[in-house]
């Protein structure tokens, strides 16, 4: 057989070997979510955590995320416009799965913004600022302080709240939950209990849709 023929074969004998895999470990995933949910149904959407629309929406987005993650940002406004535009039938819960360096500092900021009624405003901020606080090759996540008057926040109340205990138990419940649900990287979403198996915006429009219409099917 002609060598670049046995190349050619090789090459697409590995590759369907690696998406066979792929999907194989996806399944698995998905597999133990479901198990996971079952065992304790608090997992994707704990009573503290900081919600976006209406309470008693009938599709509930959960995203794990991490302020300093790029593609966090990216993602933010397309959920925003998600729960905007489908009238209290879309509910976003966010949850902490801090990853990136200084993103344990900016989590403790954002459940002490909780407590000033600032949370959005804060995150905004933070996604707006992660060019400068956030930068991969020269992290500074202490350039923050200059950003969050921008949100409205009485700053010295803030550094207090930021050491109570109850936001450190808040931080850590949502990292055991993370860790419990396989969550490695951010953002990671659960629609209605699903994972998003195949990231980007289209697959996790198609499953929001795919509950939307399971949910609301008038």
């Amino acid at each position: 057989m002609n060598k670049n023929v046995v190349f050619i074969v090789s090459c697409a004998s590995l590759l369907l070997v690696f998406i066979l895999g792929s999907a194989y470990y996806k399944g698995q995933q998905a597999m133990k979510v479901v198990s996971v949910a079952k065992e304790n149904t608090n997992v994707f959407a704990r009573d503290y955590a900081q919600t976006l629309g209406n309470k008693d929406a009938k599709v509930v987005i959960t995203e794990f995320l991490d302020p300093g993650c790029e593609t966090c940002r990216a993602m933010h406004p397309f959920l925003k416009k998600m729960v905007e535009v489908n009238e209290g039938r879309i509910k976003l819960v966010v949850r902490y799965a801090p990853l990136h360096h200084g993103s344990d500092i900016m989590v403790k900021i954002l459940e002490a913004s909780k407590k000033q009624g600032k949370f959005w405003e804060t995150l905004e901020v933070m996604f707006e600022a992660q060019p400068y606080w956030a930068s991969h090759s020269n992290p500074q996540p202490e350039q923050i302080w200059q950003y969050l008057p921008k949100a409205g926040l009485d700053i010295n109340k803030l550094k207090q709240d930021m050491l109570l205990p109850e936001i450190a138990r808040v931080i850590e419940q949502d990292i055991a939950d993370a860790k419990a649900l396989n969550v490695q990287k951010t953002p990671e979403y659960f629609v209605n209990g699903r994972p998003l198996v195949r990231f980007g915006y289209e697959p996790l429009k198609e499953l929001i849709k795919n509950e939307y219409m399971k949910n609301y099917p008038n």
